[in-house]
């Protein structure tokens, strides 16, 4: 009696064993296949990089002639790819799991230089928050005037409102953000495939003639930093790193790194697509013409074409690409102002996390109201410090740190180091002409 109630316990206990291991074989067969969570990350990552800059994208790479455009829109894919890649695998590559951008670049290059890099970091953010605060209240503040046939309401009321809607989103916690994401990118994409293909009538032929090799050389150059700023993600990278790590664990390189390039791809299919509609709607001159009036693409169409169709569409486009673009680049700045006070203080990651918040809102906000002129100076200011961090540091630490030796040598480690290198060099060349 006693020997066949142990052999019955003995086959329980196994078939609970082959059972557990079962559901545990299926839950990581579930987690390696592609799902609902990667699908919102990568609307969340494509929603970052799609911001205000969009706009102006097809006239920046645009006005240096179809030859540079068509060598960039090749490059765009490895280049958005590969840098955000490495970014993702520097962040990975820290011994604590629970690190984020500030804790890792200290592991790896030191007290001193790590906050250093990580007040780089943020202050290579934070004047992007500056630009969607002002940027976001001026769109909405047209849209009223102009679509809607409304007095202009009073600014400090309007962008106050505005900046705290959107930085609710950010305090909603992970679920709501996404959603928040999935809410805007959706219509993002499909207003910008539309406006694509509404585009095709107006296609003109564009000048296929070579240019002399100095100056096509020249502005092959710099149009690295168009295309490198115009995709980047970066803000958002070192949160989306830290949330795969906690959700897939081993996996999380590998997840991280599909979902990363799902997120390139539809990056350079709906915005190249955009770019070169809007390219081959307008001839050099009224590139040119466009540039020098400071306005959007959309709205140089607008004006040109008397088009009320573009007219409506235009700050809808602007709306959802600053708002999306906003909550993306808010993430990164919140974290790495957390990660720089909770080093320098003795206060709680939730203290410096409600301070952060506090202080960003009423920056944003004041920004917002008094609508300065000096953007252009600021975005200016934050490139080099991010090709530098994009590009740059996560390559320098491949040589530098143990875990991602394997890396080294490798020709997209040499490739974006190489073309970081050109990104920063050609933005100080433009700051100093």
């Amino acid at each position: 009696m006693d020997e066949h109630t142990h052999m019955t316990t003995s086959q329980d206990a196994t078939l609970s064993n082959a059972s557990t291991n079962t559901h545990t074989s299926s839950a990581n067969t579930n987690k390696s296949k592609w799902n609902l969570h990667d699908t919102q990350w990568t609307l969340s990552l494509f929603g970052t990089a799609v911001g205000a800059g969009i706009l102006f994208l097809p006239i920046n790479i645009g006005i240096g002639g179809f030859w540079p455009l068509i060598i960039m829109a090749c490059l765009a894919f490895p280049m958005t790819f590969c840098a955000h890649r490495g970014l993702a695998r520097f962040v990975l590559s820290s011994k604590n799991k629970d690190a984020d951008f500030t804790d890792v670049v200290e592991e790896h290059f030191g007290v001193t230089a790590g906050r250093l890099i990580s007040l780089l970091y943020f202050l290579s953010i934070f004047p992007i928050l500056l630009i969607y605060g002002v940027g976001l209240t001026n769109t909405v503040d047209s849209f009223m005037v102009n679509q809607m046939g409304m007095e202009s309401p009073s600014r400090v009321l309007l962008s106050g409102v505005l900046v705290a809607g959107m930085i609710s989103l950010m305090m909603g916690g992970e679920r709501l953000m996404l959603r928040a994401f999935a809410i805007l990118v959706y219509p993002l994409v499909g207003i910008l495939l539309f406006l694509s293909l509404y585009l095709i009538p107006s296609w003109q032929v564009p000048d296929m003639s070579m240019p002399e090799m100095g100056s096509f050389g020249k502005t092959l150059w710099l149009s690295i930093p168009i295309i490198v700023f115009s995709f980047s993600h970066a803000a958002a990278i070192s949160s989306f790193v830290n949330v795969q790590r906690g959700h897939y664990g081993e996996q999380a390189t590998r997840k991280s790194e599909a979902i990363l390039k799902r997120t390139s791809l539809l990056l350079i299919t709906f915005v190249l697509l955009f770019v070169f509609s809007c390219v081959l709607s307008l001839t050099g001159e009224q590139m040119a013409a466009a540039k020098a009036a400071n306005v959007s693409v959309l709205s140089y169409l607008a004006n040109i074409t008397d088009n009320s169709f573009i007219a409506t569409l235009g700050p809808l486009v602007a709306f959802i690409a600053i708002t999306s673009s906003f909550l993306g680049h808010f993430l990164g700045a919140r974290e790495s102002f957390t990660g720089l006070v909770t080093k320098q203080t003795r206060l709680s990651a939730g203290v410096a996390d409600k301070i952060g918040v506090l202080i960003m809102f009423l920056a944003i906000w004041f920004c917002a109201v008094k609508n300065p002129s000096i953007l252009d100076m600021m975005d200016q200011l934050s490139g080099p410090i991010i090709a530098m961090i994009l590009f740059i540091m996560p390559m320098i630490a491949v040589y530098k740190v143990p875990a991602l030796h394997k890396y080294r040598n490798r020709l997209s480690t040499l490739f974006i180091l190489a073309v970081g290198s050109l990104a920063v060099f050609a933005l100080l060349y433009s700051m100093l002409k």
